[in-house]
């Protein structure tokens, strides 16, 4: 790639209608989510925009080039040419009669959004070898703007600045880059290192996110489950009473204030409407319908970007509200939204597989962890954006293995590079090593199981024991696998080294499953499973189930499943624990013995 200075000429652009947010701009203003220190996108078209009294002309320069616009009902905008990457900064100057707003220090490069829950807003100061990924971070080509909560009901028009984290886009260095998500920190540093040209991202990422928040509002009528999930919020939204839930609020206070015999003089004060955290507002939680979209991602629309990593999963895959069917849908939704409002029908989108967390899945809690509502979630993320049926330009990319106890992993790195990889190979064509594989065929073969893959799929450490298979009967009752690729004609004995057997096949079996009609795949929330595409650590195989027995799912909104049902399935999967760890016992004691009676003949 060439890189070179900016022409000197700009367009001037058509002013657009003032939103109400701002019918009362008098004040020169740009948007929040221009500062000094930011990247602009290279190849599209750079659009500049913000507030000023109305009627008033606005001159932007940039660089060497210029643009003038009106601030037509009190918005301005103004549109320079498309640029190359430039790794010189430049100046941005924005002039309305004796108001002036100077940024310094401006590339234009590559932007990408880092979307998502907590697990994506993570910094990267609380992970592990955080110390050393900062010791390397003088990357002034690499930066980075952070966007605080900001559930909104209705879309925003800008950002506050009391939500820009730090006042605006940071330069990465060892002070800064503590701040700067993990995940986007290791993915945007790799790509700013191969590519060599400046990388920023946007840390938009909201804690506690539900997929509904994440979706743009003008999508849910696109299809009939996310239709009936909205028609269900208005109806909650036009039923809200403000002073009812404060009082409600105060009165529980009071309750457990009484109940731990706290003195009267220190009760709880009633609050007021205004105080009410937005999670408790039907339309503006975040977990209801657009919320975080509007104030902090559809609120910089009109803002060139390169592409979105995603990341996120947890609040949809509680057990008693996980919904599956509807999560498919709002992630093909989420990912056209996205296109259709950043004019960018082709945008590269990759979404992190919702992450391991709690108890890892072992031989001893095999069956006990398969009662999995996250491994549902894990699979609507997939085909959800399967379903936006651009594979060329998005990619799940499996994050099951990567694992560590707690809500939040504080292994992040991993996840970061893996996108790297997937962003490097796919959507810049360079020669970097990502791959995946799909299941191709499911076959009976008496009492066992036979599956086929596009790919080889094989442990990376040489272990000639596949992990992480369940397989099931007719009874639905799922059973800790065993696992094993067909030898090749002649090989003699297993090696991995030597690849002596058919990688892209698997054979799944076991002795309690006379009859097998189902198998699945790290089908946990932290998942046993070994199996990696080529057997490159970087590329495991993402999990899968062959049986189409739905995690169940009633109603628009409310539970999916109750406590009593969840506790049921939980107590069967303990049962299939215990039975087969008692059988296996048995088994051991039957060579045991056979062993000792063959020992005794010789």
């Amino acid at each position: 790639m060439t890189l070179r200075p900016f022409f000197a000429s700009a367009l001037v652009a058509v002013a657009v209608t003032l939103t109400p947010a701002n019918a009362e701009a008098t004040a020169l203003k740009a948007h929040g989510v221009f500062s000094s220190n930011m990247v602009l996108q290279r190849d599209k078209p750079i659009t500049i925009w913000g507030w000023a009294k109305p009627g008033s002309k606005v001159s932007v320069t940039f660089g060497t080039g210029s643009a003038e616009g009106i601030a037509e009902g009190g918005r301005w905008k103004v549109e320079f040419p498309a640029r190359e990457a430039d790794i010189e900064p430049r100046k941005l100057v924005i002039r309305s009669g004796d108001e002036a707003i100077e940024m310094d220090n401006i590339l234009v490069g590559d932007v990408w959004v880092m979307n998502g829950q907590s697990n994506m807003k993570w910094g990267l100061e609380k992970t592990i070898q955080s110390d050393l990924e900062r010791a390397q971070s003088n990357l002034p080509l690499f930066r980075r703007l952070g966007i605080s909560p900001n559930e909104q009901s209705t879309l925003q028009d800008d950002i506050p600045a009391d939500k820009i984290d730090g006042g605006g886009w940071l330069v990465s260095d060892p002070e800064t880059a503590g701040s700067f998500s993990a995940i986007g920190y290791a993915f945007g540093s790799r790509l700013q290192r191969a590519l060599g040209i400046p990388i920023g991202i946007i840390d938009n990422a909201r804690g506690g996110a539900s997929i509904e928040s994440l979706v743009p509002a003008h999508k849910f009528d696109d299809h009939p489950v996310a239709a009936a999930y909205k028609k269900h919020l208005d109806q909650r939204i036009a039923e809200f009473d403000a002073e009812a839930e404060v009082e409600r609020q105060w009165q529980n206070q009071l309750n457990r204030a009484k109940s731990k015999g706290v003195p009267e003089e220190k009760w709880p004060k009633r609050g007021t409407v205004e105080e009410l955290r937005s999670w408790n507002i039907p339309g503006k939680s975040p977990s209801d319908a657009a919320s975080c979209y509007n104030g902090m991602f559809g609120a910089f629309k009109g803002l060139g970007i390169k592409g979105v990593l995603f990341h996120q999963g947890y609040n949809n895959a509680m057990g008693s509200s996980c919904r599956p069917k509807r999560y498919r849908a709002l992630m093909q939704l989420m990912v056209e939204g996205w296109r259709e409002d950043f004019e960018s029908p082709a945008l590269p989108v990759g979404v992190i597989g919702f992450c391991a967390g709690g108890i890892p899945q072992t031989e001893e809690n095999f069956e006990v962890w398969t009662v999995a509502p996250s491994a549902f979630i894990r699979e609507a993320q997939r085909l959800g954006l399967a379903d936006v049926g651009d594979p060329e330009n998005t990619a799940f990319l499996p994050a099951y293995d990567v694992q560590i106890p707690g809500l939040h992993p504080f292994k992040k790195r991993d996840h970061g590079e893996r996108a790297a990889r997937w962003a490097l190979n796919r959507v810049y064509d360079l020669k970097v090593g990502w791959d995946s594989a799909s299941l191709v065929s499911t076959k009976r073969d008496a009492d066992r199981m036979v599956l086929t893959f596009d790919k080889k799929v094989m442990p990376d450490d040489m272990s000639t024991v596949i992990e992480g298979f369940a397989i099931a009967g007719p009874d639905q009752k799922f059973y800790r696998a065993h696992a094993t690729w067909p030898l090749t004609k002649d090989a003699g004995i297993w090696n991995t080294a030597n690849k002596s057997f058919d990688a892209t096949k698997v054979i799944v079996w076991s002795p309690l499953v006379p009859e097998p009609s189902a198998v699945r795949y790290a089908w946990a929330t932290s998942a046993a499973g070994n199996l990696k595409v080529d057997g490159k650590p970087w590329q495991p195989l993402h999990s899968f189930r062959t049986d189409d027995w739905d995690w169940p799912e009633i109603g628009p909104e409310g539970m999916a499943l109750d406590r009593g049902q969840l506790k049921q399935l939980n107590t069967e999967a303990a049962e299939r624990l215990e039975f087969r760890r008692t059988e296996e016992a048995k088994r051991a004691v039957e060579i045991l013995d056979r062993l000792k009676t063959l020992g005794q003949a010789g």
